[in-house]
């Protein structure tokens, strides 16, 4: 099997793994514990897909009046999803084909994602993905997190690789707009089908419209030039 110049970078949550289901409950019981009853629903959520945890209880502490430190939202909110992510995370099918091809094929791999470091870890080695992904970047290790590049390019930074080598696989436009912004091509399978027209999304290089269904690791493959 032929190895292309390439290095791949992954964000995990919607993208390996449908984990926003866990994040949307670890969010929902930690606003109900500050700030009782909301109304903070799915829909609700989808409008934070593919933005850090942080950031997004930056944004939802003020909203619901809650005068909390955001670390204290974010502690409570971490330790939600650690539970539930252990309990049940799901690895995207055509995905998992995926990681296995590339590292098969001796292409270099990395996630990078908005999620804290224990997050990752949790998730990784609890889908069995540490068995071919070991350089993971949370956004906690960088100054900015997305749309901002930093997680992208300290992640090309730990593989040694050229980010103009790199290719980002992402379901959010604040993620898609992060590759762009690195120099790195990307491939965009939104998460929230609706979101498809995004300018971030239509500056991708491939851009799948219906998201995972659409993906297979053959085409994948194919577009990367990974025989």
């Amino acid at each position: 099997m032929s190895t292309p110049r390439t290095s791949v970078i992954f964000d995990l949550d919607g993208t390996l793994v449908d984990s926003e289901p866990n994040y949307y409950e670890a969010t929902r019981r930690t606003l109900s514990a500050f700030a009782g009853d909301t109304d903070f629903d799915w829909e609700r959520h989808t409008d934070f897909v593919g933005i850090g945890t942080r950031e997004t209880l930056e944004i939802l502490g003020p909203r619901y009046g809650i005068g909390a430190p955001v670390d204290e939202l974010l502690a409570a909110t971490n330790r939600s999803y650690l539970e539930l992510a252990r309990a049940s995370t799901e690895v995207y099918p055509e995905m998992r084909v995926f990681v296995e091809r590339l590292y098969a094929a001796g292409v270099p791999m990395a996630v990078a994602s908005g999620s804290s470091r224990e997050a990752i870890e949790a998730v990784v080695g609890g889908t069995g993905l540490d068995a071919w992904l070991t350089t993971l970047v949370s956004a906690e290790e960088v100054g900015r997190g997305k749309p901002a590049p930093d997680v992208f390019l300290e992640a090309a930074r730990r593989l040694g690789a050229a980010p103009a080598r790199c290719v980002v696989f992402e379901d959010a436009a604040p993620g898609a707009a992060a590759a762009r912004a690195a120099g790195m091509r990307c491939v965009a399978l939104p998460y929230v089908k609706a979101t498809a027209d995004d300018p971030a999304f239509l500056a991708a290089d491939l851009l799948l419209r219906g998201g995972q269904s659409e993906f297979t690791a053959r085409a994948a493959l194919e577009w990367l030039g990974v025989e």
